[in-house]
């Protein structure tokens, strides 16, 4: 069976495997970004709870769960949060499908660009996210923080 991309449905009842994915391909991050990723705070609950205020995708390869994003509406764009793949299964294309689903989304919403976050020392993500279409827009900090620790990317729509 080829790759499919798929909403997250309303009775999804893999939310364990979900977790485990992001915490999974959010695992290199450790000891290499500071603070440390808010995937930790991550839970089978709470992140039901984001797919009630979000719309997310899941990328299945078979029956597996290689891949999710999560895409919040805001006024002018979809913000794009937890994009992850497994990492097993990276550069076979599962990110741009996502990526290029949650696009889909915010054109049929109306919405001008998609916006997301990535952290200042991920510089393969900022990399990949621009072969994606995204631009740096601004740089943040965490909260405690006096350096920026946090690239704003955009990607228009059209």
């Amino acid at each position: 069976m080829p790759l499919t991309i798929d909403r997250i449905p309303a009775d999804f009842g893999r939310w364990d495997e979900a977790l485990a994915l992001i915490m999974h391909a959010f695992a290199f991050m450790d000891g290499v970004i500071d603070p440390p990723s808010s995937a930790h705070l991550l839970t089978v609950d709470t992140l039901r709870d984001k797919a009630l205020r979000e719309t997310g995708f899941v990328a299945l390869d078979d029956d597996r769960i290689v891949g999710c994003v999560f895409a919040q509406e805001r006024a002018d764009d979809l913000y794009v949060g937890k994009l992850a793949v497994a990492p097993d299964c990276q550069r076979r294309g599962i990110g741009r499908r996502l990526i290029q689903a949650v696009e889909r989304l915010a054109l049929d919403r109306g919405k001008a660009a998609l916006k997301l976050q990535t952290r200042i020392e991920l510089t393969a993500n900022h990399a990949a996210f621009a072969r994606l279409g995204f631009h740096e827009t601004g740089r943040t900090a965490h909260e405690g923080y006096a350096r920026p620790t946090s690239i704003t990317m955009r990607k228009a729509l059209s």
